[in-house]
């Protein structure tokens, strides 16, 4: 009887997963943390509150050569963000099938290189292609407005708003922020546009971010003439970088 609780347990500590801080560490060489191509994957993958991630590893050889992670964020409150990082595509559909639950939707955002392979094992909507833009000081357009006000949100970070008759009229914030990056997003209401205030915020929000240290990035989609204008105006500079963007689902 001994035996067989000891084998049990055995088989249990074999077959479970690692933890995820050592996870964390053997995918670390997978990423540039300082390069604005894996800045998102690096926060969620790296730096995300523990209680708000899944992170799935594959090893050859004992080395990781991809993970996918899944994450819980503010940005949707049904769907998990997830990314992944794959040397081809069988690493891919393995993460896929160990990281995702079929049949639950995800929002999906991968360098463009990997959307084939999204394509190819799930089944994708509503794709669009995100432009990477990063901030770097000596290109900061400094625009203030008087009628904003900066705060913090519920995390801690900084948020600049500008109300009209305490009725929000534009407002930025951040996504998220690791010790290199920190993406801002801005909402201006349709009804106050042309006022510069979108771009007052974002500004603002700008100049504190780099104050911390880190470098502003800001995420659109290609389409959206009206945010790449935006994010130009303050100083933001293509970076080149493409994500692939997608509402996808594992199939059952």
């Amino acid at each position: 009887m001994v035996s067989f609780v000891a084998d049990v347990i055995l088989h249990f500590m074999a077959s479970s997963s690692p933890p995820l801080e050592r996870v964390r560490a053997d995918i670390r060489s997978l990423l540039k943390a300082q390069a604005a191509s894996d800045a998102l994957a690096a926060y969620y993958a790296l730096h995300a509150p523990t209680h708000q991630v899944k992170v799935v590893a594959h090893y050859a050889e004992n080395q990781p050569n991809g993970f996918l992670v899944s994450a819980r964020t503010g940005l949707d409150l049904f769907r998990p963000l997830v990314t992944f990082r794959a040397p081809e595509a069988s690493v891919a559909e393995w993460l896929f099938r160990e990281g995702l639950t079929p049949g639950r939707p995800v929002y999906l955002t991968v360098p463009q290189a990997l959307g084939p392979w999204a394509n190819k094992f799930l089944d994708v909507s509503e794709v669009e292609l995100h432009r990477v833009y990063r901030l770097r000081a000596d290109r900061h357009q400094v625009l203030m407005n008087v009628l904003a006000v900066t705060g913090y949100d519920a995390n801690g970070a900084p948020r600049v708003e500008i109300r009209s008759r305490n009725e929000l009229g534009a407002v930025a914030g951040l996504n998220w922020q690791s010790p290199d990056f920190a993406e801002i997003y801005v909402y201006t209401d349709p009804a106050v546009r042309g006022r510069g205030w979108g771009k007052a915020v974002v500004s603002i929000l700008s100049g504190l971010v780099l104050k911390s240290g880190r470098t502003p990035l800001y995420v659109v989609a290609e389409s959206n003439d009206y945010s790449i204008r935006l994010a130009e105006a303050v100083g933001f500079e293509d970076t080149g970088v493409r994500e692939f963007v997608a509402n996808a689902v594992l199939p059952a």
